[in-house]
C-alpha cells in the first residue's frame, strides 16, 4: 500500500495565492504605450509577458555570460510595483518624472508590500531580483533593462509614432533617455533599432 501524498502547506500556499491574485491587478494599468497597431493602450501586465518574448526571441543578442532564465525572471516582475505606483512615462515631463528620487522610493515601498504578501524564501528571492533590476548593473540586469527600453520604441515604430508624438519628444532625447541604455547592455539592438526610430524624427 503507498503512503499517502503530503498533506500541502496550507498557510504557505495562502500566501502564494495571496500574492498572485495581487499581481492579477498588474492587468489594470495601463501604459502610455500604444499596441503595435495602435489600436488601445497596453496595460503593464501585457508588457512584462512581451517582454519575457522579447528575452527568449533575442537571447542571441546578450552577452555569453547572461543568463535569459534570471532576465526573463526580472522582467516578470520588474513592473509589479505599478499596481501601486502606477506607469510613469520615460517621455513625461510632469515634475514627477521616470527615476526620480520620489518615483524610486515609492517603487520600493511597493516591492516591500507586493513580495511580502509572499512566503518569507519567496519574498526575499524575488524582492532581490527586482532589486539587481533596479540597480542595472550586471550583465542579466543590463539586458534585462536594454529589452525594457527597446519594446516600447518598436511599439512607437509600428504604431506611426505612437507616445513620441504624444510626449514631444526630440531624436537628442531618444538617444539619451532610451539609445544609451539599449546599448549599454545590447548594443547590436540599438544599432539596428536606431535605424527604424530614425525617421520619425527631425534629425
Amino acid at each position: 500500500m503507498s503512503a499517502p501524498p503530503p498533506q500541502p502547506d496550507s498557510d504557505r500556499l495562502d500566501r502564494q495565492f495571496a500574492f498572485l491574485a495581487e499581481a492579477d491587478r498588474l492587468k489594470s494599468v495601463l501604459r502610455a504605450s500604444t499596441l503595435c497597431d495602435a489600436s488601445r493602450r497596453e496595460n503593464s501586465a501585457e508588457h512584462s509577458w512581451h517582454l519575457a518574448l522579447y528575452a527568449m526571441t533575442l537571447a542571441d543578442q546578450a552577452g555569453t555570460s547572461v543568463r535569459i532564465d534570471r532576465v526573463i525572471g526580472m522582467l516578470v516582475l520588474h513592473d509589479l510595483v505599478e499596481i501601486d505606483v502606477g506607469d510613469v512615462p520615460i517621455h513625461s515631463g510632469n515634475g514627477e518624472a521616470h527615476g526620480s528620487q520620489k518615483i524610486r522610493e515609492a517603487e520600493a515601498r511597493a516591492a516591500e508590500r507586493i513580495f511580502g504578501l509572499l512566503p518569507r524564501d519567496q519574498a526575499e528571492a524575488f524582492r532581490m531580483l527586482w532589486d539587481e533590476f533596479e540597480a542595472g548593473e550586471t550583465p542579466d540586469a543590463l539586458f534585462a533593462k536594454s529589452l525594457d527600453r527597446v519594446q516600447p520604441v518598436m511599439a512607437n515604430v509600428h504604431s506611426g509614432g505612437g507616445t513620441w508624438k504624444t510626449f514631444d519628444v526630440t531624436w537628442d532625447q531618444l538617444q539619451s533617455r532610451v539609445g544609451s541604455r539599449i546599448e549599454r547592455g545590447a548594443p547590436g539592438l540599438w544599432a539596428w533599432v536606431k535605424l527604424r526610430a530614425r525617421g520619425f524624427f527631425s534629425v
